[in-house]
């Protein structure tokens, strides 16, 4: 069955107007929310991050809403976007400039991203995120932004200055931020309607699997929000905003994201087989991997960026392959699975080692 025109020009459009609506969408929203004295690191890691994360709400919940292979691209949109965001994005944030990380980030909102991230294998373990447990999740979302705003009493003034520079500063009128939050809800509402349509298409003309396209093709065109954010603030030398952009961003894909698209789906999100049993072990494990990554100096290099990317790489390959059932597909998985994960786990707990022994002696020589 052949593409038409239309339904590539209509993919393309949404795509545009995702991405223009969720820029209106953070900006507005981030400048009211200091002009009203919000901290400017809750609005970085909260109103920003989630902001950044708008395209793949509207595009999850009308996919959900509308049918089950609808749930297909929900589920793959929010497990394809945090794959993306870590691998990809701060990767390629990190080869433009070595990425500085907060211990707040490493102690507290790492492993929120990593529970979290095991919370939705376990709830989708019997084939269904259902309603009860889509309304947990976005439950979280509010219990995780009332403790950020709690927390940030305690951020250092540098901190502060930093997310003011970036998304502060009495910029606009009150009517002007409100103004640019409703064009960006409508833009994201309209976006989402356009490339969904042309989503399922496409999908269904070229025989590729809905989950493949929500994993890939959907995943990375609602994220790109978080790549302008995060290469933007790498290259300006931001500290925590292009690494606090995307843990946020992940931590809200799965509790507001999916949790209200379990919700307004009739009968909760249908979890494919192979999304359990592949791409969700796969999120699971890139965020598993952030905490040793970050805790090695507090520095994300441009060596762990290149090993990020070569890993997503692998991951869109992988997807390809198994998409159009190639015969080399038993040899690259064994490659992956037999040489190059047990390599980097012994390459990240070298250099776990090596932190905790260089901390001792520093603690040492400071006793003496």
């Amino acid at each position: 069955m052949a593409i038409d025109a239309l339904t590539l020009v209509l993919f393309a459009l949404g795509l545009v107007i995702l991405v223009l609506g969720a820029e209106a969408l953070v900006r507005g929203a981030s400048r009211l929310a200091v002009d009203f004295g919000v901290s400017p690191l809750v609005v970085g890691l909260t109103v920003v991050a989630f902001g950044t994360s708008a395209p793949e709400m509207a595009v999850s919940v009308r996919s959900a809403f509308a049918s089950q292979a609808g749930a297909d691209i929900a589920i793959g949109n929010v497990v394809g976007s945090n794959i993306f965001n870590v691998l990809l994005i701060l990767g390629l944030s990190s080869i433009v400039a070595p990425l500085l990380v907060s211990q707040q980030l490493v102690r507290r909102d790492v492993p929120i991203m990593i529970m979290i991230s095991a919370l939705l294998y376990a709830m989708a373990a019997d084939g269904t995120v259902n309603r009860f447990e889509g309304a947990l999740l976005f439950a979280g979302v509010l219990a995780y932004t009332g403790f950020a705003i709690i927390q940030s009493r305690r951020e250092s003034r540098q901190v502060q200055a930093e997310y003011e520079a970036e998304f502060g500063g009495k910029n606009g009128s009150v009517l002007w931020n409100i103004g640019l939050i409703l064009a960006g809800l409508a833009m994201l509402v309209l976006g989402s309607r356009w490339l969904v349509q042309g989503a399922v298409t496409i999908a269904t003309s070229l025989g590729v699997s809905d989950l493949v396209i929500g994993l890939t093709i959907v995943a990375a065109g609602t994220s790109l929000p978080e790549v302008a954010t995060s290469v933007m603030a790498s290259l300006k030398g931001e500290r925590d905003i292009a690494v606090g952009n995307v843990v946020g961003s992940n931590i809200f894909n799965i509790l507001a994201v999916l949790g209200l698209s379990a919700l307004v789906a009739p009968s909760g999100v249908k979890v494919a087989p192979e999304a359990l049993n592949f791409d969700i072990p796969v999120m699971m494990a890139v965020a598993a991997a952030c905490l040793p990554v970050f805790f090695t100096g507090y520095v994300i290099s441009r060596w762990e960026g290149l090993v990020f990317l070569g890993y997503y790489a692998a991951y869109t390959a992988w997807l390809i392959l198994n998409a159009g059932q190639y015969q080399g597909l038993p040899l690259f998985s064994a490659a992956i699975l037999y040489f190059a994960g047990p390599l980097t786990a012994l390459t990240l707990m070298v250099l776990v080692w090596g932190q905790i022994r260089n901390g001792n002696r520093s603690g040492s020589s400071s006793g003496d």
